[in-house]
C-alpha cells in the first residue's frame, strides 16, 4: 500500500481565485469607483442640482427687481419701499411709531 499525497496545486489555485474574488467584489462594492461611491455622488448631485436651481430662481429675481428699477421701466412702488428700507425714508404726512 502506497501512500498518495495529495496534490496542492488545485488548492492553492482555488484559494488564489477565491482571494481575487473577494478582493474584486471588495472593490467593486467599496472601491473608489464602487457602488457606494456612485450612490454618494448621485445624492451630491441631486443636492447641488437643487441648489442650482435655487440659485437661478435667485438670479431671476434680482433681474426682475433690477430691470424694475431700470431707467427705461421705472416702477414707483418698488423705489418708493426701497428708499423706505434701506434709506429709512418717511413721507411728511405720514407718523412714526417706535
Amino acid at each position: 500500500m502506497q501512500h498518495k499525497s495529495r496534490a496542492f496545486g488545485p488548492l492553492i489555485f482555488f484559494a488564489i481565485a477565491f482571494v481575487l474574488g473577494a478582493y474584486f467584489t471588495f472593490a467593486a462594492v467599496q472601491g473608489s469607483y464602487g457602488i457606494f461611491r456612485s450612490v454618494q455622488i448621485q445624492a451630491e448631485i441631486s443636492e447641488l442640482e437643487t441648489e442650482r436651481d435655487a440659485l437661478r430662481a435667485e438670479v431671476k429675481q434680482m433681474a426682475n427687481l433690477t430691470h424694475r428699477l431700470s431707467d427705461r421701466y421705472l416702477d414707483l412702488d418698488l423705489l418708493d419701499q426701497q428708499a423706505r428700507d434701506i434709506l429709512g425714508l418717511v413721507r411728511a404726512d405720514e407718523v412714526v411709531i417706535r
